[in-house]
């Protein structure tokens, strides 16, 4: 089963163009596939075949496996027998009619507009860094937009005068977002005070750089924003989306349209928009309970 798994991702990483991650993860799942058939005495292409994958599930269940692990493995089960077949090693599909497990769709965390406040002003302004971090997380909160579509950011992506950012999300679908004042008082700050302090060479096009001057990674940001959660005594657990999935919510919860949120977040589908109206309306049960004399 080696030699086809090394063939199938290869096809993937050249024919698909798929990102180093979901090629690695493909991979992952697959071999662990694999070492599930060879530990049950089965041979690949003889034993492929519907029972065997359900056993396989089964066993992943077993181990105490999440419902999304396990439909991610199912996914690239489905994806390998199907490039089988269309390549000819096989000659049915035995994955076709499997479905995936049903996923529970869970509520993204948010800060509350205090919690949000509180976290904004921990940067010290003083410092570039602190420029480059207030403008990272006025930013982020202002336009809703991926920690990945943050740091890939460039200077040329951002009109302070048309008070619009420019931004590449999945797929390289570009959008245009808008900026709110703050927001971009904080960038005009960043890049008239800190940004130059912290650039090596002119010529580089990222707009928010780390201490080297290169370009700011995820784990770079990551780090910022857990440090600064903690400076500012938030003990929710907060993720490089934190800030994303707030900025949403509380535009929903003061009349914004579900449209337009998902239009500046660029969600392909709405319905992956519709999951913030749960988390405002959650937020409503929970005040009404608080609040109310008969609740």
């Amino acid at each position: 089963m080696e030699g086809f798994v090394n063939e199938f991702i290869t096809y993937l990483a050249v024919e698909r163009g798929l990102a180093q991650n979901t090629l690695e993860s493909y991979g992952r799942d697959l071999r662990q596939f694999q070492e599930y058939l060879e530990n049950s005495k089965m041979e690949f292409l003889k034993d492929s075949n519907r029972n065997t994958i359900l056993a396989y599930l089964t066993n992943l269940q077993t181990k105490g496996r999440a419902v999304s692990t396990i439909s991610r493995n199912l996914a690239a089960i489905k994806s390998f027998y199907q490039y089988l077949v269309r390549e000819h090693y096989l000659e049915k599909d035995p994955a076709a009619h499997l479905e995936s497990p049903k996923l529970e769709k869970k509520l993204p965390k948010i800060l509350t507009v205090g919690e949000v406040e509180e976290l904004l002003k921990q940067p010290n302004s003083f410092l570039p860094a602190g420029l480059r971090d207030k403008a990272m997380l006025e930013l982020l909160y202002a336009t809703g937009i991926r920690v990945s579509e943050l740091i890939s950011l460039n200077i040329s992506d951002v009109n302070l005068d048309m008070g619009y950012i420019k931004c590449y999300g999945k797929g390289s679908k570009e959008r245009i977002v808008p900026l709110g004042s703050i927001a971009s008082k904080c960038v005009q700050d960043y890049m008239s005070k800190g940004r130059p302090k912290l650039v090596r060479t002119y010529e580089e096009p990222s707009l928010f750089v780390n201490h080297h001057g290169n370009r700011l990674t995820r784990q770079g940001f990551w780090k910022i924003i857990k440090k600064y959660a903690q400076e500012a005594n938030i003990t929710k657990q907060i993720t490089p989306h934190t800030l994303r999935h707030s900025f949403a919510t509380h535009l929903l919860e003061n009349g914004a349209d579900l449209r337009s949120v998902q239009e500046m977040l660029g969600h392909a589908d709405i319905s992956t928009t519709q999951i913030y109206t749960h988390v405002t309306k959650n937020r409503l049960k929970e005040v009404y309970d608080k609040a109310h004399p008969r609740a």
